[in-house]
């Protein structure tokens, strides 16, 4: 079996803010200043994909668009998700600090996936501007990946896997297969499948499962039980090769499977 080279980590929900909250004020707070109430669970529904495709995404979605037409007394246009988006990049700017805080288990994975020659790569959803915010915070936490992708970096981002390719150029990994690509949303775990490596998602520390460190610090196996199965079943519909409760179970898995 191939062993392991690089692995590529996502962001949000994977190695930093439990339960990938800091998009959903924006998210709610930039569609209300045209009028359009969403709700947190509405906007979660396309994470993962690149900000504006996920905003077209809630945009199309029925009941939004039925929404913007009430409203406005017209379909909604690819002008208006521009529009939607240049109002929601600076709002996530503005709260990305605050969700910055490290999954516990990401940095001692990171430095000991280092210490065996392993690359550490990284590819997200955010915008570069959104990310100039969140790389320093992260370092001063002991987390610097060998390389970041954002998803304006490329033409096209997820679910295809440009961004993903061009981790494998900046790493100087090959094959695919000796790549490891860790999630927590669909779009994310899509990239990886299309670029041919071992997909590993993430599920409870992610979107899907949308819970806080403290809420899961506090809850009983029973409780994570449901939510678990929930989301590892999304995740591997997505393609997830294996589904792991957060990044600090990812070298036990590795290693189970001979893959270290």
């Amino acid at each position: 079996m191939q062993k392991v080279k690089a692995v590529i980590f996502d962001w949000a929900g994977t190695t930093i803010d439990f339960g990938s909250f800091a998009p959903m004020g924006a998210f709610v707070e930039a569609f209300a200043q045209f009028g359009i109430p969403v709700t947190v669970a509405q906007a979660r529904v396309p994470m993962g994909l690149p900000k504006r495709d996920h905003i077209a995404a809630m945009v199309r979605s029925l009941e939004i668009s039925e929404a913007w037409q009430k409203t406005h007394g017209r379909a909604p246009s690819e002008k208006d998700i521009d529009d939607i988006y240049r109002i929601f990049v600076p709002l996530n700017e503005g709260v990305v600090a605050s969700y910055a805080d490290l999954i516990p288990g990401a940095r001692e994975a990171a430095d000991e996936l280092r210490a065996q020659g392993i690359r550490i790569g990284s590819t997200t959803g955010y915008t570069r501007s959104i990310m100039e915010r969140v790389l320093p915070l992260a370092r001063s936490q002991g987390y610097a990946p060998d390389n970041l992708v954002c998803a304006d970096d490329m033409p096209r981002g997820r679910p295809s896997p440009m961004n993903m390719y061009r981790c494998f150029i900046e790493l100087d990994v090959w094959p695919a297969q000796s790549v490891v690509k860790v999630d927590d949303t669909e779009p994310g775990i899509a990239e990886g499948v299309a670029a041919g490596c071992l997909t590993v998602g993430v599920a409870l520390s992610g979107n899907g499962a949308g819970i806080s460190l403290e809420e899961f610090s506090r809850m009983t196996e029973a409780e994570k039980a449901p939510i678990r199965q929930r989301c590892g079943e999304t995740l591997k519909k997505a393609g997830a090769d294996y589904v792991i409760d957060t990044v600090a179970d990812l070298l036990p898995l590795l290693q189970t499977i001979g893959r270290l």
